[in-house]
Formats: structure tokens, sequence, C-alpha cells
């Protein structure tokens, strides 16, 4: 089957904006698209127990290309190949230490996270773009920060006594 048919095939069953909307450099299954585009439609960062299960009701609903037809263990691998290839951003959250991913979009995101809810709020931009540090501290090599603010949001805020 030459290329042309093959793309046309793809656009029929997942439709035409599949073909044009991941990026280059990856073998893009079912699986992969399907957790790609549970990343990329989240708000803020996700646990692969959350990816799997958004994976598995927009199948569910046939918003999702495959997804809920495969394991758990499924969405950490393609975690981590998203990882190497740079496409997606994990980190640990300091209060419980679940570890949550995100695309990696233009630049990075801080994020303010309620302590009533859990919910992280991102960061309108960078605090830390203005600083520039003299001297970097000797025998190490600064390579990126991340910056998370601790409080409530206005729904928690709201039931609190602090």
């Amino acid at each position: 089957m030459d290329k042309k048919v093959r793309s046309a095939a793809r656009a029929a069953v997942y439709g035409e904006k599949w073909g044009a909307e991941y990026p280059q450099g990856i073998k893009w299954t079912k699986q992969r698209k399907s957790v790609y585009k549970v990343l990329k439609d989240a708000s803020e960062p996700l646990s692969a127990a959350q990816i799997y299960r958004l994976a598995g009701e927009e199948s569910a609903a046939g918003d999702y290309a495959g997804g809920g037809d495969y394991a758990l263990s499924t969405v950490y691998r393609i975690l981590a190949a998203f990882e190497e290839k740079k496409l997606v951003e994990k980190n640990i959250c300091l209060e419980d230490g679940t570890v949550v991913y995100s695309l990696a979009r233009n630049g990075h995101t801080h994020y303010a996270v309620c302590l009533g809810c859990h919910r992280r709020i991102p960061l309108q931009s960078c605090p830390f773009t203005h600083i520039h540090m003299e001297k970097e501290p000797e025998g190490f090599t600064v390579t990126g920060h991340r910056l998370e603010l601790y409080g409530y949001c206005v729904e928690c805020g709201k039931n609190e006594d602090w």
C-alpha cells in the first residue's frame, strides 16, 4: 500500500486532524495517540492513573482513538517514550510525591497548588525570568528550575479556617 493510500485510510479511521497533529520522530499507535490527546486537552498536569482513566472514559464516548483497551503499564511505557523524546515534562508533586505529566509546550509552567482540593493552577509567567545568577555554584550546573506556590483556591479558601 503506498503512502497516499495509507494516509487516506488513517484519516478515514481517525479523522483528518489525526495525521498532522502529532510531532514527528515517534511511531504513533492508537494508544500513544490516546495518551497524547488526553495530555493535550488537560488544563493541568495529570498522573498516569488519571491519564489512563480519562483515556478509557473518552474511548467509551468515542472521542479518542484507542484508550481503555490497554493496561495502566502501557500508559507508563508510553509516558516514558514521550519523556525520552522530550514530548512531556515529568514532575513530582512535593506535597504527596505523586508523579504528574504535562505536554512539553514552549517554555515551562509553574503552578499554584491548592492545599484543599490539590488543584494545580498555572502561573501566567515565570518569576525567574529576570533573575540571572552571577556565578553558578561551584561544581554544579543549573539546567532548569521548578516553582510551586501553596495556598487555597477561592472555593477552598471559603471553607478553611487558617
